[in-house]
């Protein structure tokens, strides 16, 4: 069951659902039809299988089992837009979710309305013996939409950088060129702390349960590496410095010829990198973006120090206004930071911490077919912390557990320093 003790109050019908679904279907308002369709790589799907599968969530876990006399718009909407619930049946090849032509863009639009008009009726008219769980589950589905509305943005520009006319998705102009504030380190004292979530609102489960940890003298910067501080890693030789690389990342460097981050194009001398307002000059105080975790550690040993462990990030936080630049400023992209006291702990970039997504001790993944949300991707990757210029402001906390494989790049992933003290 998932660990919740607050939800969203079925006394307040459809408020906060319909804000939820209306963000989505607004952050798709900039598309054109056949853009729907396009997934460039296996990692990234078409912006029409988002508005479907998130749609397939409420439909699934709230509808089938507790509305009475729900009936399927279409039966065969379960395989195509399940992503990966074993439990539930079969699904559709994720690499194969740019061949679904049918249904239509309109009826996709369809399926999400005709879900929402009987999720309204399940809320009126739930039975009180269902109505916590119901709470659990549609508080969980309204999160999952969240995650799935960073997903979009993070697709839909892998998808504008594979055409070669680089398309603009928002024509937010930049922050503009800035001088960049001097990084300085933050000493944080060790001893015994504790993580994870204890709070009264919603969590995901794998933020739990709140427990210690041992923690040793450490520093953190103050703000995330910047693209100019990146640059002089490049030029430097990073990319060809085996010495630097674990060996996993050095295989996906000389395999994959990385040679400056995701988005970044060189021409004329002059780097380049991608937006989702386009194709624009490398602003070198913004931070950087779009490298893997092995690229963060490689540099983070080219400066003689690490990456944080995501126990210190979170303590280091500690009761921080989770203030920042995230989807609602609509700039979709990392900002400069504004001065000495602006640390970017939370908006801007997900910062890669060298903590391996592993369970906290006394972790229950939860009972069914939800306990595949999170669970069973414990092994292989790493947490990142903070959240992104993507990531909705209210779907953030200082306990929240992202978590990619160490070759992904094209989430908005950057990187912050440690040191031991």
């Amino acid at each position: 069951m998932l660990a919740l003790s607050r939800s969203l109050p079925l006394s307040e019908p459809d408020t906060r659902y319909a804000e939820v679904r209306h963000r989505t279907e607004a952050l798709c308002v900039p598309l054109e039809t056949d853009d729907y369709q396009v997934q460039s790589v296996i990692d990234a799907s078409p912006p029409k299988w988002h508005l479907a599968h998130v749609t397939w969530f409420f439909e699934t876990f709230l509808l089938k089992p507790f509305l009475p006399g729900y009936r399927p718009l279409d039966a065969r909407y379960e395989r195509l837009f399940n992503s990966y619930y074993n439990t539930v049946g079969p699904f559709h090849p994720r690499a194969q979710r740019h061949t679904l032509s049918r249904p239509t863009v309109a009826e996709v639009y369809e399926y999400r309305a005709y879900i929402d008009q009987h999720m309204v009726e399940l809320i009126a008219r739930c039975a009180p013996a269902d109505r916590a769980t119901v709470e659990e589950r549609l508080t969980l589905g309204l999160n999952h939409e969240q995650q799935h509305q960073e997903l979009l943005l993070m697709d839909i520009k892998r998808n504008f950088f594979a055409n070669p006319m680089y398309p603009a998705y928002s024509d937010m102009p930049s922050f503009g060129s800035r001088e960049s504030v001097p990084m300085r380190w933050l000493d944080f004292p060790g001893g015994i702390r504790e993580a994870g979530y204890a709070g009264t609102a919603f969590s995901f489960d794998n933020e739990q349960p709140r427990h210690k940890v041992l923690l040793r003298d450490h520093r953190m910067a103050s703000r995330p590496v910047t693209n100019g501080e990146y640059l002089e890693f490049m030029h430097d030789g990073g990319y060809g410095r085996p010495d630097l690389w674990l060996s996993d990342g050095w295989g996906a460097v000389t395999e994959r010829r990385w040679d400056a981050p995701l988005y970044w194009i060189s021409t004329g001398g002059t780097w380049h990198e991608m937006t989702l307002s386009g194709l624009r000059p490398v602003e070198l105080s913004e931070p950087v973006c779009h490298v893997s975790y092995y690229e963060a550690d490689a540099y983070a040993r080219w400066k003689g120090v690490r990456l944080p462990s995501e126990a210190e990030w979170e303590v280091a936080v500690g009761g921080a206004p989770i203030d920042g630049n995230f989807v609602e400023t609509a700039r979709y992209h990392p900002r400069p930071a504004a001065g000495l006291h602006d640390h970017q702990w939370y908006g801007d970039v997900w910062e890669w911490t060298a903590s391996t997504y592993s369970p906290y001790p006394g972790y229950k993944a939860m009972a069914g077919a939800l306990g595949e949300y999170n669970g069973k991707f414990m092994a292989n990757q790493f947490v990142l912390r903070g959240g992104c210029c993507a990531t909705p402001q209210s779907h953030m906390r200082a306990t929240y557990r992202n978590f990619f494989y160490p070759h992904d790049r094209w989430p908005f992933t950057g990187i912050r320093l440690s040191a031991d003290g």
